[in-house]
C-alpha cells in the first residue's frame, strides 16, 4: 500500500471555523502499524490509515484530544 507523503488535518472546532494542519508521513509506524505522519514542529502527531482514518498520538504530556479531526491528502 502507497500512503501520500502529505496530508492536511482539519480540525473541526465548530460549524463555522475549522483549523487546517499540515503533516508529513515520517518512518516511524503507529500502534495500528499505519504510518506516523507529525507537523514542522513535531507536535501535532497523527496515524493515518489507508482509508485515511487519523488517530492523534500524544507528542507531551497533558494533550487531550477532543476535537474531530479528518484528513485529506495533497496531491
Amino acid at each position: 500500500m502507497e500512503f501520500p507523503e502529505i496530508y492536511e488535518l482539519v480540525f473541526q472546532e465548530s460549524a463555522v471555523l475549522d483549523d487546517v494542519v499540515v503533516v508529513r508521513r515520517t518512518e516511524r509506524a503507529g500502534p495500528g502499524g499505519c504510518p506516523v505522519y507529525e507537523d514542522d514542529t513535531g507536535i501535532v502527531r497523527a496515524e493515518i490509515s489507508e482509508r485515511g482514518d487519523v488517530r492523534m498520538l500524544a507528542s507531551g504530556g497533558h494533550q487531550a484530544h477532543s476535537f474531530r479531526v479528518t484528513a485529506r491528502a495533497w496531491d
